[in-house]
């Protein structure tokens, strides 16, 4: 058991420090806060920023267990302190500074470097993310990183702050990804300061602006993230981008040790550490391949849109990784994009194509590696040919788990989407309904929203969708009802993270209650499980319609 900030200290383990390139220009004490240009090396030696007064609201009490830790730790001044932001006086070995990381960026498969202050593209990276451990727990390595812990040299001029409504969001978000059976980065801790507080653009109360109309006064928070590695796609990119251009004499050999730090982080169960780089590359495209389009099915299988997936908000191990424009559909729409700013080619079922696009810049960083292995470099070129075909099996193989049929059946899924558009159903509430094989469509209206197709011809509606439920309902046989209602429920949550359960809790929160934080937490980490009557009553419901188009609730400009 970790009972202590000493027992966790001495499972501290800095691979990422130890192993990779320190920037040259960076400083070893960490006092690296103003926005530079970072040319060469792994990473940037950065100490956070400590929040003003802290106050515990909230910790992950799965992660904890899962990782052996004592509850009592996360209310403990030293562990408060930690990951709060102040290394000062953290126990050896752990480090007094932590790390903060560049990226590139490419938006759906093109590069860009006008959004850096300098230019350049040696201004992106981690802007307010600040790793301060990685320690290895019962055998597996695990990263730590502070979300809001304050300006790095990429900070690009912000404050290096995240406020507590977009903290909370993070906060529950990851653990109901993780319940949901989704790879997601995690959990850890969430504290807020009683003081401190920073001003941002946020929607008056009841708005319908797409824009946010006024500038609000926030607490800032800091939540812990925790994930094996935070590589990023972008970051391959950075460095495949040097080593193209030839920036620096040593950038081809930081492209080759960040691409194998990264199979050494996040694929060393599959790739055999003994081959030669090259072969190493091979197989790395094509885990990734497998990883990233099961991890996209997964994310339309729970109703979830990531927002704003460019290639430095994707794993490179293939998992969720940044919870700012994210959301969770209420009204299934396949153009669903919660983010003013995503556009339609990040829309909830175009995210198969925009995984497509960070899998070609992923493919691309990696091709340097291989300019004298013509043979690999085939290889990888036919891996990247694939991906349209392995995510549309992926996508075949989702769909028939949620309509518990043992292969997909197209003419079948085909009128599903057209009736689900044309009725305006709950995404999450439909296919639970579903799941309980009903005998008519009396439980299937009652995902219904009111204003649709629906509502100008019931008659002929109800008669399509008898129709569609007896059709389904032949092709289920010849397993019972009951077994089938309880393979299809373990893959069609109950509960969904719908925004507007959100809003009132960091509402609340803000004024230093979080009860409602804490509810949502113990909800959301069963989403498949039968809750009493007074939790499926509130939050087992379609979205009241005064709640429809509201700017900070059904979309939003900016994460904070």
């Amino acid at each position: 058991m970790v009972a202590t900030l000493d027992d966790l200290a001495k499972l501290a383990n800095y691979s990422l420090m130890d192993s990779l390139n320190c920037d040259p220009d960076a400083k070893a004490n960490g006092r690296d806060h103003e926005p530079r240009q970072v040319f060469t090396g792994h990473y940037v030696p950065v100490n956070p920023t400590p929040i003003e007064n802290p106050e515990y609201v909230a910790h992950s009490k799965d992660l904890f267990r899962e990782l052996g830790f004592a509850d009592s730790m996360a209310q403990s001044a030293d562990f408060v302190r930690v990951f709060s932001g102040d290394l000062t006086g953290v126990p050896e070995p752990m480090r007094k500074v932590g790390w903060a990381c560049g990226y590139a960026l490419s938006i759906y498969g093109t590069e860009y470097n006008q959004q850096c202050p300098f230019q350049t593209g040696n201004g992106y990276g981690d802007g307010r993310a600040i790793s301060v451990l990685e320690a290895v727990i019962s055998g597996r390595r695990w990263e730590m990183q502070l979300k809001g812990g304050g300006r790095t040299p990429y900070c690009r001029g912000a404050d290096g702050r995240a406020v507590l409504r977009s903290s909370v969001r993070e906060f529950l978000a990851q653990e109901h990804m993780h319940a949901l059976g989704v790879p997601t980065s995690r959990s850890l801790s969430l504290y807020v300061s009683k003081t401190e507080k920073v001003r941002r653009p946020w929607y008056s109360q009841g708005s319908h602006s797409k824009d946010p109309d006024i500038l609000i006064s926030e607490p800032v928070a800091i939540s812990t993230r925790v994930a094996p590695s935070f590589l990023r796609v972008g970051q391959l990119e950075l460095f495949s981008r040097r080593a193209r251009k030839k920036e620096h004499p040593h950038a081809m050999e930081e492209l080759e040790k960040i691409v194998l730090h990264l199979i050494d982080r996040e694929y060393a169960d599959a790739i055999d550490q003994t081959l030669a780089t090259a072969e190493k590359v091979v197989l790395l495209a094509r885990e990734f391949l497998g990883r990233l389009t099961s991890l996209v099915a997964n994310w339309i299988r729970v109703g979830y849109c990531q927002g704003n997936f460019n290639s430095d908000n994707c794993a490179a191990g293939g998992f969720t990784l940044d919870y700012g424009p994210f959301g969770f559909c209420d009204v299934f729409d396949p153009h669903y994009q919660p983010w003013t700013g995503g556009g339609h080619h990040f829309a909830f079922l175009n995210q198969p194509e925009a995984a497509k696009r960070n899998f070609h810049m992923f493919c691309s960083a990696l091709r340097p590696l291989l300019t004298s292995h013509q043979d690999c470099l085939q290889q990888l070129d036919e891996i990247q040919s694939d991906f349209p075909k392995v995510m549309q099996t992926q996508m075949e193989k989702m769909w028939a788990a949620k309509l518990g049929l043992d292969a997909f059946h197209p003419a079948l899924f085909s009128e599903l989407a057209t009736l689900m558009e044309q009725t305006s159903v709950d995404y999450t509430i439909f296919f639970r309904e579903l799941s309980r094989v009903p005998d008519d469509i009396g439980l299937l209206k009652t995902s219904f929203y009111e204003g649709s197709t629906y509502d100008t011809d019931p008659e002929g509606m109800d008669k399509r969708w008898s129709e569609w439920l007896t059709k389904w309902k032949s092709l289920t046989r010849p397993r019972s009802r009951e077994e089938l209602s309880r393979q299809m429920k373990l893959v069609n949550p109950k509960y969904s993270l719908r925004e507007w359960f959100v809003v009132p809790a960091y509402q609340q929160a803000a004024g230093g209650n979080y009860s409602l934080i804490r509810e949502l937490q113990e909800v959301m980490t069963q989403p498949y499980a039968e809750q009493s009557k007074t939790v499926e009553e509130q939050y087992y419901r379609l979205k009241p319609s005064e709640f429809f188009e509201v700017g900070g609730s059904s979309h939003y400009s900016c994460s904070s």
